[in-house]
């Protein structure tokens, strides 16, 4: 699912970002980087991700750097969130993320401790 205009293209990823889905998302993704010059890719629809996903994403954004190119990860889901907050990197990929207000609602409620 990609649209593109202009040397800026978008990539909705629809499945997990996982080991058995790498070995396909990594041609997929290289391949879009080197038809456009902005690459931004939206993970909204990734409910999970692993390592190998993060690979592919990580091999994404160095070889957009390499090519003085530029790579958005957008619409980040809890799952992409969750896993760039364990590697501490959502600096080093440099996009926002956005925390829906019903996520960041319940963060603040209060928990039942039990006694």
């Amino acid at each position: 699912m990609t649209k593109s205009e202009m040397g800026r293209r978008n990539i909705s990823i629809n499945e997990d970002m996982t080991i058995y889905n790498a070995a396909a998302q990594k041609p997929m993704l290289l391949k879009a980087l080197a038809d456009c010059q902005e690459l931004d890719l939206d993970l909204s629809q990734v409910s999970g991700m692993d390592t190998a996903g993060f690979q592919i994403l990580l091999l994404t954004k160095r070889e957009a750097v390499k090519a003085n190119k530029t790579v958005r990860l957008t619409a980040h889901s809890k799952a992409v969130t969750e896993l760039l907050d364990l590697y501490n990197m959502a600096s080093y990929f440099g996009d926002p993320m956005v925390i829906p207000a019903k996520e960041h609602a319940d963060e603040k409620q209060p928990r039942n401790k039990s006694k």
